[in-house]
């Protein structure tokens, strides 16, 4: 039988996904609409009282009362990855002038490791996600949402004056959305450039970035 020759792929993953391109801290989505990525910090609700419970959940009612744009919110679990903390461990060990402070060391990493892989733990991570779409401005007439959805099919270059004031009005709800999350007494901080790409690689390459870590985001050209 004739050996079958391997095909390269024609397309890139790249293709498939809603992201132009990440710029400015900012995820550009091939329809010409932006979004924002707040990374948002969890409270142990179990252990609240009832009347800080209910006091949380007013909160909680008040805050999607209050929002008038799309807003989402992801969970999302990973493994425990502490590749960072393990490896200040060994640094610290191979400093260590007491041998056995040393061998205590290592042998406390190689019992980390061990933990880790065995248990399977898992982590939660958790953003929302905020949307500002100029196509769908209520000021916008009906020709010009009309052909904007038309253009909806085919990625979208933003001159760097539109994309200007397109990020300022990005930047107002976010702005918005992280102060009330605040107010219920959770933390809440933008992802910059580097950590969206962390976050959306991690996303859609989940055992591959196991194995491989992030290069540097200068290195990086998302949006070609």
């Amino acid at each position: 039988m004739p050996k079958l020759a391997k095909s390269k792929p024609k397309h890139s993953t790249q293709q498939f996904l809603d992201i132009a391109e990440i710029r400015d801290d900012v995820v550009i989505m091939k329809d010409g609409s932006l979004r924002a990525v707040i990374l948002v910090s969890s409270i142990n609700f179990a252990l609240k009282s009832e009347e800080e419970q209910n006091a949380i959940v007013g909160a909680y009612v008040g805050f999607l009362n209050s929002i008038d744009s799309p807003l989402q919110i992801v969970i999302q679990s990973r493994k425990l990855d502490i590749d960072a903390y393990l490896e200040d461990l060994q640094r610290v060990g191979k400093e260590q002038s007491n041998e056995l402070l040393k061998m205590q060391t290592q042998e406390y990493v190689q019992y980390v490791k061990e933990l880790v892989e065995m248990s399977e733990i898992m982590t939660k991570h958790f953003y929302a996600v905020v949307s500002y779409n100029p196509l769908a401005d209520k000021h916008q007439g009906f020709f010009t949402r009309l052909f904007g959805v038309f253009a909806q099919a085919r990625k979208i270059k933003l001159s760097q004056k539109k994309f200007a004031k397109d990020r300022e009005e990005l930047s107002k709800r976010t702005g918005f959305i992280i102060n009330s999350l605040t107010n219920m007494g959770l933390g809440a901080a933008p992802l910059d450039s580097q950590s969206l790409i962390e976050l959306y690689y991690k996303t859609y390459n989940p055992e591959i970035s196991e194995d491989q870590k992030m290069v540097d985001v200068d290195k990086l050209r998302l949006g070609e």
